[in-house]
């Protein structure tokens, strides 16, 4: 990158490189938002001679996806072989002086539409007055001229003003055209330098994200390549699945690995154009398999119940590399490295270098071997009494309720499945998160909320069960209800992983032999997915009885 340039330019050549292409918007900058009063503001500055600000603007051989028009008005595209400056700082100034001076009708966001050929020049105002306006309804005044009118300087328009403003217009004529505007340019910088100047440069120094910056990098429209249509069709599809949550970055996290083995920012933002338009296809296919992989053979019917979007990332890397189904041997070493991320809080920190390593491990899977891991998991009972404080965010309580749904839970009333929506699972009170021991139940009994609160204490049921047939009853009292109404309940109940109401405690109402029992339960649940290493803690029983856990099909 050399050295920002300071410049200046007249507004003869800031207009001709606007109506020829070469002063381009990319595509992060925000829409349009000024007011034809504050463009007229902007113009009465340059009337007067005033100060107007910077114009900090990028130049580069990239063609970048920008905005089609300034203001909605339509701009030719640039020469294949010429250079685009595009503007980091100052589009809405570049805007307003572009709109009025050529009389454009600018369309907001929202459908309406400025005339601002309505901006005009009061040829009656003094110096120390607004002498440019946005003209009112008289339209008739003969003593103002709209800007276009005077930017374009026709003898016979002007001529028929009266003699006393013939100085005036020749003035402020002469004034805007010779108008000398600060710029500051800056040359062969990468894109994400350019977006970093953009982001400090603005209001309110948001960064933008990594999808962001690669939309306008990877545009083109000879090959018809949009990042962000290609995204939303791929999303389109996930919907169909229930998968339609999984944020871009992961995308772009795949893409990168898949090209280089690293996914960190600097990388992906650094990723040849070309190779990630000749990768998309595969990559995207990839993502819908893995996501097909997760909803069919863990059977979690949607993306909220993840316990991380990022999981998605390695398991399609290996659809990427394979395109037939995991063989068993593959099979098994995924399901363990699914878990054991699932249940560490891996990707709670350092993502991106996680996932490089990570996929080093799926190489290994891929090759039939069983990879090596760096972190113990404990699946004891003990350990999931100590840590389940239900919380929809934590990775942890997720990978207990992808357990629970991988059992495909029936409704306590009529044994019928029950929906499962990424719509219903955004916060603590879903309506399909049920409290077998109804929180108000246990406040009267004097057990705490953060007691009550556990992830074992959580039953995946429908809304209408929730709110109308359960409520804060005690389970002993709700649940002999559904015993007479659903003669499949034993059967029904083992789907929660509540194998026996009786041994439970549900009858007798015996909360801590429940969590206990539960606990048990899920241990042996979570024992059967993990390929024990050393440091592992195991399943042990809490309690003497014996439990049949359901197999898993």
């Amino acid at each position: 990158m050399s050295l920002p340039e300071p410049r200046t330019v007249k507004f003869s050549t800031l207009m001709t490189d606007i109506a020829e292409g070469r002063l381009r918007i990319p595509q992060f900058q925000r829409e349009f938002v000024w007011t034809m009063k504050k463009s007229a503001y902007l113009l009465d500055s340059i009337i007067k001679g005033y100060p107007v600000g910077t114009f900090i603007i990028w130049r580069t051989d990239e063609r970048l996806r920008s905005l089609r028009n300034i203001g909605k008005i339509d701009l030719p595209e640039p020469s294949k072989n010429e250079y685009v400056d595009y503007i980091l700082d100052g589009q809405q100034r570049i805007t307003s002086l572009y709109a009025a001076l050529k009389g454009e009708t600018v369309e907001r966001d929202d459908g309406s539409q400025d005339d601002f050929s309505n901006i005009v020049i009061d040829l009656d105002a003094k110096d120390d007055e607004q002498i440019v306006k946005v003209r009112g309804r008289d339209s008739l005044n003969p003593t103002v001229i709209p800007l276009k009118t005077l930017y374009e300087g026709k003898f016979a328009t002007l001529k028929a003003f009266d003699d006393k403003y013939h100085d005036k217009i020749n003035d402020y004529t002469e004034k805007i055209k010779s108008y000398n505007y600060s710029v500051v340019q800056v040359s062969r910088a990468p894109i994400g330098t350019a977006t970093e100047i953009f982001t400090r440069m603005n209001e309110g120094g948001t960064r933008l994200s990594t999808f962001e910056i690669m939309v306008a990098k990877t545009y083109d429209s000879e090959k018809g390549f949009d990042l962000a249509e290609k995204y939303k069709k791929l999303s389109g599809n996930l919907a169909v699945i229930d998968y339609e949550t999984l944020p871009n970055i992961t995308i772009l996290q795949l893409i990168s690995l898949v090209i280089t083995k690293e996914c960190k920012r600097n990388v992906i933002l650094s990723l040849n154009k070309d190779k990630v338009i000749d990768t998309w296809n595969a990559v995207a296919d990839a993502v819908y398999h893995a996501a097909e992989y997760l909803r069919n053979y863990y059977r979690i019917p949607v993306s909220r119940l993840l316990p991380y979007n990022t999981l998605v990332v390695p398991l399609a890397y290996f659809f990427y590399k394979q395109k037939d189904p995991p063989n068993p041997a593959q099979e098994k070493y995924l399901n363990d490295f699914f878990w054991r991320v699932s249940l560490s809080g891996r990707y709670s920190s350092a993502v991106e270098s996680k996932l490089a390593q990570d996929v080093k491990r799926i190489d290994a899977i891929l090759s039939g071997l069983h990879p090596e891991y760096d972190w113990p998991i404990d699946t004891s009972a003990d350990f999931i009494k100590r840590n389940g404080k239900f919380a929809v965010g934590r990775s942890y309580v997720k990978a207990i309720l992808c357990i629970y749904a991988y059992h495909e839970p029936k409704s306590f009333e009529n044994d019928a499945c029950v929906n499962i929506s990424n719509s219903w699972l955004k916060q603590i009170n879903s309506k399909n998160y049920h409290h077998f021991f109804p929180r108000a139940y246990l406040k009267k009994k004097g057990v705490s909320d953060q007691e009550a609160n556990h992830i074992l204490n959580i039953t995946i049921v429908d809304d209408y069960l929730n709110k109308r047939r359960i409520r804060d009853r005690p389970p002993s009292r709700y649940m002999k209800e559904f015993n007479s109404t659903n003669r499949r309940l034993p059967q029904t109940m083992k789907t929660h992983l509540i194998n026996d109401l009786e041994k439970f405690g549900v009858w007798t109402n015996n909360y801590q032999k429940f969590l206990n029992m539960r606990a048990d339960a899920l241990s042996r649940a979570i024992g059967k997915r993990i390929i024990p290493q050393k440091g592992d803690s195991q399943h042990q029983p809490i309690l003497t009885d014996d439990y049949e856990e359901p197999e898993l099909e």
